[in-house]
């Protein structure tokens, strides 16, 4: 009962949080650049789960763990994928017109593309699950806080303005404590399957920043833009796989199986992508300087 309620919060904080750092233009942004937000939108509504499926075939996972990658390949991006974006020196105001475009939509394909995997991967042994259900409880716990948030930022901006940094580190916090959670209520289960989740989860993640870095190439973006829409591909929010895992199937006192990729890829996600940017971001110096 108290993962069942302080998980659903800490993602409707995070979520908040999220949207106290957007602005409505970060929304006009999509009418302004239609080129660089469908190639991101593509990537990471099409290419994504079409990716993550492959790997799943590809390494041999199955069942939850492979509806957990899959839920994984459908969550959104989140502030640290703007916080990447702004070390690699991208376009950071892409960033978070991307991540806040991308948090409204997956409210609709989240569900739809978790039922599917469910039934796919796990058949008779599936839970049951309600597609329409788990989209009304995504909009209360994803969308609603955003639109909030956007909300306090608009009519309270001496307020935003002090509360959001603390806001942002408040919600690392309970990234930490949610990604801690599920790697030590599933730790068995995680010994199990680390061999094969790890390489798979760093596979996915450095596809995915490739297939996004070309991409914007390939349609001639900017570098800062190229770098924006690399990150916001190869980056997801690892607390709403989490949080929907648990919601899909309880875990008890600890959380769901289903939300064992969502945690480690949590961790893979700062060891990978970190040493990603900051090679990046020495080359763009040298690069420059000479």
């Amino acid at each position: 009962m108290i993962i069942d309620i302080i998980l659903p919060l800490s993602l409707v904080f995070i979520m908040y949080s999220l949207g106290l750092s957007l602005t409505t233009e970060d929304f006009k942004n999509v009418a302004r650049q239609p080129k660089v937000f469908t190639v991101g939108i593509i990537n990471q509504m099409l290419f994504l789960p079409l990716v993550a499926f492959g790997i799943i075939l590809l390494f041999g996972i199955s069942k939850e763990m492979a509806v957990g990658l899959m839920i994984l390949s459908c969550c959104p991006g989140g502030v640290t994928s703007n916080i990447i974006t702004k070390m690699a020196k991208g376009d950071t105001a892409l960033s978070i017109s991307y991540t806040a475009v991308i948090s409204v939509l997956t409210v609709i394909t989240l569900p739809v593309i978790t039922g599917f995997s469910i039934h796919y991967f796990m058949g008779s042994e599936a839970p049951p699950i309600n597609v329409l259900t788990l989209g009304i409880t995504m909009f209360a716990i994803t969308a609603i806080p955003v639109a909030l948030g956007l909300l306090t930022h608009h009519k309270a901006e001496h307020f935003t303005s002090n509360f959001e940094p603390k806001a942002s580190k408040i919600s690392g916090v309970l990234f930490v404590l949610i990604v801690i959670g599920a790697l030590a209520s599933e730790w068995d289960a995680f010994i199990t399957n680390v061999t094969i989740l790890g390489p798979s989860i760093v596979t996915l993640i450095i596809l995915m920043l490739l297939i996004g870095y070309g991409s914007a190439h390939l349609f001639k973006m900017s570098e800062p833009q190229a770098v924006s829409v690399a990150i916001a591909t190869g980056i997801q929010n690892a607390t709403v796989g989490i949080t929907v895992g648990n919601l899909i199937l309880s875990g008890g006192e600890g959380l769901s199986v289903l939300s064992l990729p969502s945690g480690v890829y949590g961790i893979l996600m700062y060891l990978v992508c970190l040493p990603i940017v900051f090679v990046y971001v020495k080359w763009i110096r040298v690069k420059f300087s000479t």
